[in-house]
């Protein structure tokens, strides 16, 4: 039998292998990472379904045994995000790595930074245009087709019909899910943890507005041989990249923020603009993201592509933070010398070329 000091020592073990875990399902992101079956299999009113997802918070919970058939758009709004983010970032320190487990994007969301806020800003913004999507195409029992008002402006002898994205319900949605684990916390009021849930709360209205205020009107042109004589017309979402360039326009122009006694966000510099409810806050300085650093989440830069030539942030002095780099060459392959052929198909050769490549040491 055991000893009881090997025993302790086992159990050690066991926590410390259950503790990333437990780290790794504090956030409905994980949703993103992990499948979410179909409302056909889902059983009205089942808990274990909604039990069984990682990262929901009791809320969040609730929600999905009411609205089983949304989890699965939630995901892929989250999947939206993070791709949009991976984007906007690829050619920064921080390029919004995920990381093997539940936990998505790892330790580093738990510094309120401008990095954290345009996160939570394009995973919201995610929610509403995936849940306004699958409105619109008939995937949801709860809603449908858009019902926003004709515009004043549009000419009256064009029809206002059409199956519109339902902005509407997913901003409403949006709002109700991905709020709700910051609502049911209570800190005291001027805490640094009520101003990182203030923070939150303002980033995720902010994502949902950019997706709800971009939505325009898209026609569609009716009559004999394409005329254009009669127009119809509807609600459309934008792309979702026109979204993430404006996010990352706010995220440049984030405010520093910090909680008053009073328990409200408050200007660092009060000599700056008070920010809106579209702009992004942040209450903590960003790490440099130079180095692998555990405690902050860092993954550091070494590996990474850096442009030589480039003085920007994707340039290797910038991107490597002075350490250097080593250059190697590496063979690619790409289509050339197309020609269109009638009818109708195009015809490429494959051309390969040798370049020179850049990684930080």
């Amino acid at each position: 039998m055991p000893s009881p000091p090997a025993l302790l020592a086992a159990a050690a073990v066991l926590f410390a292998c259950w503790a990333p875990l437990r780290a790794a399902a504090s956030s409905w992101w994980s949703l993103a990472m992990n499948p979410v079956q179909r409302p056909e299999v889902f059983i009205i009113g089942a808990q274990p379904v909604c039990s069984q997802l990682p990262g929901l918070s009791a809320g969040q919970r609730k929600l999905c045994q009411l609205y089983q058939e949304h989890m699965a758009y939630i995901g892929e709004g989250a999947r939206t995000g993070i791709r949009e983010c991976q984007h906007q970032f690829r050619q920064r320190r921080w390029n919004c790595s995920t990381v093997d487990d539940a936990s998505v994007f790892g330790r580093v969301m738990q510094i309120g930074s401008r990095e954290t806020a345009f996160t939570y800003a394009v995973s919201a913004a995610g929610v509403v245009n995936a849940i306004s999507r699958a409105c619109r195409e008939g995937e949801l029992s709860t809603c449908g087709c858009s019902r926003a008002a004709r515009p004043k402006d549009l000419p009256r002898d064009w029809l206002w019909g059409g199956c519109g994205d339902n902005v509407d319900y997913g901003y409403r949605f949006a709002k109700e899910f991905v709020d709700a684990r910051e609502r049911e916390k209570n800190f005291a009021k001027g805490s640094e943890e009520q101003g990182r849930v203030l923070m939150n709360l303002h980033n995720n209205e902010a994502g949902r507005r950019a997706v709800y205020k971009m939505a325009d009107v898209a026609c569609k042109c009716h009559g004999v041989s394409g005329s254009c004589s009669l127009k119809t017309c509807w609600l459309q979402l934008a792309e979702f990249r026109k979204v993430g360039d404006q996010l990352k326009e706010r995220y440049d122009s984030a405010a520093a923020m910090r909680i008053s006694r009073r328990g409200k966000l408050e200007l660092v510099n009060s000599r700056f603009k008070q920010p809106t409810p579209e702009d992004l806050v942040y209450v903590d300085p960003s790490p440099d993201y130079c180095l692998r650093d555990q405690s902050t989440g860092s993954l550091g830069t070494q590996g990474r592509l850096c442009n030589k030539t480039s003085e920007g942030l994707d340039g290797c002095a910038l991107m490597c933070c002075g350490r250097g780099y080593d250059q190697f060459k590496s063979v690619q392959t790409e289509r050339c010398h197309c020609k269109f052929h009638w009818c109708c198909f195009v015809r490429c050769k494959k051309c390969t070329q040798v370049v020179d490549q850049f990684v930080c040491k």
